[in-house]
């Protein structure tokens, strides 16, 4: 997406390129992305009642509002926002997925959308095949897909 409604972090970046060849590109609609569906995505997740109480508990940890367990270094503290912000796009994610509409579907893109920003800073913490410079905002949602079955499939490392 481009344009004066979307914000600068989130417009598309041309693809890079290996001699012609497309590198890491993904399509506009997201459709080609392989990951896995929904169902299987999100098969070990906690039920949402559970999970919507964890993540309001990470937000409150990350605001202060309630102690939580120290990151030690900015490292660890990196990676337990990448965490944070996994869980709440997954949630929200599974949420729109329940109930369809534009205010569920919208915050699940947003909460994507700051994934995927979060990931293009810090690359070493993905752990999918597709790269987060190559999700385009249509593919976000699926992003957090991939990147929440690989959280899974390693352990939930950061929890």
């Amino acid at each position: 997406m481009t344009g004066p409604g979307v914000p600068h972090e989130l417009r598309l970046r041309p693809p890079r390129t290996n001699g012609g060849v497309g590198v890491d590109a993904t399509p506009d609609n997201g459709e080609r992305i392989d990951v896995p569906p929904p169902h299987e995505a999100y098969a070990n997740a906690p039920d949402l009642r559970r999970e919507i109480h964890r993540v309001l508990a990470l937000e409150a940890e990350r605001d202060g509002r309630r102690a939580g367990p120290g990151t030690g270094s900015p490292a660890g503290a990196t990676a337990a926002e990448r965490v944070r912000l996994l869980r709440r796009a997954a949630l929200m994610d599974r949420l729109a997925l329940e109930a369809p509409g534009p205010g569920p579907v919208a915050a699940a893109e947003e909460t994507a959308g700051q994934l995927v920003l979060h990931d293009r800073r810090h690359p070493d913490l993905v752990a999918g095949p597709h790269r987060p410079d190559a999700i385009t905002l249509a593919a976000a949602r699926r992003y957090v897909r991939q990147e929440y079955a690989a959280w899974t499939a390693a352990g939930r490392p950061g929890t």
